[in-house]
């Protein structure tokens, strides 16, 4: 593998540390030689575990892995300082515990990208290869491939965390692309109509049963429960469900708890099933935050 060296604010973390070592003189000839030997002979055993039945003679593909798996872990062991980066590269077993890292960073967020086997083990194959690069390349964006991969799998944490605290039905199927937004809308809507009990797909048949209060059709009072549940979670969990929520989160609670008052009312009167999809039809089914999209029978 040729590691090349050269001046670029846009190529992988590795090739810029190795470029600021040299230009500081920091980094002698024979130290580079080391580094290079070593991300080599990484390159070379990622070849023999995972390529060998599929592309062992592209070995310059695993080459572009380790740099990118390596770059990947050696910015988040420096906090992306070029100094420390290079402190780590000098130590002996500064490239194995950077690629170390980058790949448990990978298969972490990896988690539900993986449908069916990965040649990689635990890691998406889609993810790896943008987080691949040549040493030369004129632009990575391996960091912030890493850093929209961490977002979503924060989310699909977060759903899954919803699911198993305050639904009966607890399984995720990534398949299925919850939103994150709307499991925790259907949450606040289920506690302000029926109490602290868990979630279950009986909403359209209990609705009937429920005295709608005055008092809960106000975006004030709905934001004092949201509020209230977000109290009751883990703070990450609650800042990842912060940080999810859109804009007119509480405005869209307040409008579907106003169609649940029409939808009671059709219930109540004995509306057949196909009328009440009608009405959710007519509605806008996709634009009712937290309400179920199962069909009543």
């Amino acid at each position: 593998m040729q590691v090349v060296v050269r001046d670029s604010n846009q190529g992988p973390f590795l090739t810029k540390v190795l470029a600021y070592g040299q230009a500081e003189a920091l980094l002698d000839d024979a130290q580079l030689a080391k580094i290079k030997g070593k991300a080599v002979l990484m390159s070379l055993k990622l070849a023999d575990k995972f390529y060998n039945k599929h592309k062992m003679h592209l070995l310059e593909n695993a080459a572009f892995d380790v740099i990118g798996v390596v770059s990947l872990g050696l910015m988040e062991l420096s906090s992306r300082d070029m100094a420390l980066g290079l402190n780590l590269l000098l130590t002996p077993d500064g490239v194995v515990k950077s690629f170390q890292k980058g790949w448990s960073m990978l298969s972490r967020v990896s988690k539900y990208k993986l449908n069916g086997k990965s040649i990689y083990g635990d890691v998406s194959p889609l993810l790896l290869d943008k987080i691949s690069a040549p040493s030369d390349a004129d632009e990575w964006q391996g960091w912030q491939s890493y850093q929209d991969a961490l977002l979503e799998f924060n989310r699909e944490e977060s759903v899954v965390c919803l699911l198993q605290q305050f639904y009966v039905q607890t399984s995720y199927d990534p398949s299925d692309c919850l939103s994150l937004e709307s499991v925790f809308a259907e949450v606040v809507l289920y506690r302000l109509l029926f109490g602290e009990i868990k979630v279950k797909q009986d909403l359209k048949q209990r609705i009937a049963k429920v005295e709608l209060e005055d008092v809960w059709f106000s975006e004030a009072y709905i934001e004092q429960q949201t509020q209230k549940t977000l109290s009751g979670l883990p703070s990450t969990l609650a800042e990842t469900i912060k940080a999810d929520q859109g804009k007119y989160f509480t405005a869209g609670l307040l409008r579907t708890l106003s169609f649940a008052k029409h939808y009671r009312e059709l219930r109540l009167n004995d509306a057949s099933p196909e009328r009440l999809e009608r009405f959710e039809d007519k509605e806008g089914l996709t634009g009712l935050l937290g309400w179920p999209a199962y069909i009543v029978l």
